[in-house]
């Protein structure tokens, strides 16, 4: 089952202020700890371990979703939660990258090293969802275009995402460097013009060992003259493919979002700005 609403929205992304706030009280971060281990969690199932009371809970989780760390969003009767990255992604970027960047990756390959030898010798632990939120100045009818539309996919992803985007339909990810390469191949789940489209994503259609494909679910919310887009990316079959979209999300949803907004993608391709730091 895939996840259906989210929270209204607010009428802009939270500040910075609001952020560092929210992560000074020990508790938060425990929850934010939480949310990290495994992600989508109910709330009681967020408090049962921690043997906090559901109201306590309750006024920290609204915290950390007013300071958009944390998103919400609604299975049926249930509110399952979510760590949204893009906020500690801006400490990141703004309070540490430039003076810490040599000392972290070293730090980094280390860490990943010891991880690595950890995970041969125990059995692997479940790949957690991967849930991105952004707000964009555009009617829900311009960002859905976004999404189906072959000629504006091209544009802002570099690829040419084609299909006739019904229930059942295959869909294909074609680069748009004029080689026609079909980098990923899925099939339409659910298409609900102009809030829900749900597809599967296999981002390895030729491999010689099949796997069952992940699953992206795109909820947009509108809200008087902004939506609020949520990308929940599900069923991931390794860590390397969560690291893989953890970067490669944000840098298409930017330039989707600048798009939309200014009428021009970004100067130079996000991700090629990523690929050049890795």
């Amino acid at each position: 089952m895939k996840p259906e609403t989210t929270d209204e929205p607010t009428d802009e992304a939270p500040d910075l202020d609001a952020v560092f706030k929210a992560l000074a009280d020990p508790t938060r971060r425990l929850l934010l700890d939480r949310l990290r281990e495994r992600n989508g969690q109910t709330l009681g199932e967020l408090c049962e371990p921690l043997g906090m009371a559901r109201q306590s809970a309750t006024q920290h989780l609204d915290l950390l979703r007013k300071a958009n760390l944390v998103t919400v969003v609604r299975r049926g009767r249930e509110r399952l939660h979510y760590l949204n990255p893009v906020p500690i992604h801006e400490i990141e970027e703004r309070w540490i990258a430039e003076f810490e960047k040599p000392r972290l990756h070293a730090i980094s390959a280390i860490k990943n090293q010891a991880e690595e030898y950890a995970m041969t010798a125990t059995a692997p632990e479940p790949v957690p969802a991967y849930v991105y939120v952004t707000y964009i100045r555009a009617s829900a009818e311009q960002v859905w275009q976004a999404l189906t539309d072959a000629d504006l996919t091209a544009r802002y992803w570099g690829h040419a995402n084609i299909s006739d985007w019904q229930p059942g339909s295959a869909w294909e990810h074609r680069r748009a460097d004029g080689s026609d390469a079909v980098d990923v191949v899925g099939k339409v789940l659910k298409a609900e013009p102009p809030t829900l489209l749900t597809i599967t994503f296999e981002d390895a259609p030729d491999a010689a060992e099949s796997r069952e494909p992940s699953v992206v679910t795109f909820l947009v919310e509108p809200h008087q003259d902004i939506v609020r887009l949520t990308v929940t990316h599900e069923n991931l079959p390794n860590l390397e493919m969560l690291n893989g979209i953890s970067a490669g999300w944000p840098a298409v949803l930017a330039n989707l979002k600048s798009l939309l907004e200014t009428g021009e993608t970004l100067p130079q391709a996000p991700w090629e700005m990523h690929n050049a730091h890795s």
